[in-house]
């Protein structure tokens, strides 16, 4: 592996994706990592970041980081999730330009295609039309960030900034606080404290019509490091990361409930929001690259189900 030896920062280690990423490489056999608190280095300070960069020089970023959170969380707090997410995306591009990175990896969103876009969606699709409005300001930081890693490749010539956009993410270390969480996980704490209380339903929101597609955590991060080891060229970035099937929340929270044991009544909120109507990723460009997914969705479940009972259900807010 070339980057075996290189020193590798992971922003956002402790998250969803952040850490499988540090666990990937790890178990990879990649020794020189780096790590920091949010009390440690706060990203939204760009003199933080620049005398971190200065003094350990990471030749390598995974940018994790990040203000996230489900519809309850960007209704609310819009202003934050743009602030913080454009903060973070800047400040960390800029120094790992300025102090010689080799490779940056930024995580965009599936959320930052039009609300109405053709299905599956490939990449030119992206600011052909707007973002759905429960999302938007998530939406317009991550189309910053993707923007920039762009920009900054095409000024200085090089493919350093390397710009994915995975689907829907869930596995082990996922959010499960109901007022923040994405709706997997949502899911996966409503219908296992309704089979715990033995209650005869449980309601959820919005209509259960949507379209999702999900990947396994695990195999986002697969993707990642399978990346880093590619030649890359710009005009195949950036990349979709995803599985190439999708099924209804209403299929899903029947999943969901089959595999936690569940058998209750799921009954839908119609007067909750649903969000955007379909979000299916067209991953041809990754596919055609080499990698495929290991994961399925059953198998993915289980694993995530049996981590929050053991271990998520009593950090759950």
């Amino acid at each position: 592996m070339r980057y075996r030896d290189a020193k590798i920062y992971v922003a956002g280690h402790t998250g969803l994706i952040g850490s499988s990423i540090l666990r990937n490489l790890k178990e990879r056999g990649f020794r020189n990592l780096v790590t920091k608190s949010h009390v440690e280095l706060d990203l939204c300070n760009q003199a933080d970041v620049r005398a971190f960069f200065r003094q350990d020089k990471p030749e390598i970023v995974f940018m994790c980081a990040g203000r996230v959170g489900g519809i309850i969380e960007n209704r609310d707090h819009p202003a934050e999730f743009m602030a913080q997410n454009l903060a973070m995306a800047f400040h960390t591009i800029e120094a790992s330009q300025h102090y010689g990175a080799k490779k940056y990896f930024f995580f965009g969103s599936s959320c930052m295609y039009p609300r109405q876009c053709p299905q599956p969606m490939v990449e030119e699709a992206l600011l052909t039309g707007k973002p759905e409005a429960t999302s938007l300001s998530y939406a317009v930081a991550k189309l910053a960030g993707v923007s920039m890693c762009l920009a900054f490749n095409e000024q200085y010539g090089d493919c350093s900034f390397i710009p994915v956009i995975p689907n829907n993410a869930y596995g082990p270390r996922d959010n499960f606080d109901l007022t923040s969480s994405h709706v997997l996980a949502a899911l996966v704490r409503k219908i296992h404290e309704a089979k715990k209380s033995k209650s005869p339903k449980v309601v959820l929101w919005g209509t259960g019509k949507p379209r999702r597609e999900f990947v396994f955590v695990d195999d986002i991060a697969d993707a990642c490091l399978f990346l880093l080891e590619r030649q890359l060229a710009n005009d195949i970035l950036p990349i979709n990361i995803g599985v190439g099937e999708d099924l209804s929340i209403a299929e899903l929270a029947a999943k969901v409930a089959q595999g936690v044991g569940y058998s209750g009544e799921i009954e839908f909120d119609s007067s909750k929001p649903d969000g955007a109507p379909r979000k299916l990723l067209d991953a041809s460009r990754l596919h055609r690259l080499g990698w495929q997914q290991k994961v399925s969705l059953q198998q993915g479940l289980k694993i995530t189900y049996d981590w929050y009972v053991n271990e998520g259900e009593k950090h759950s807010g």
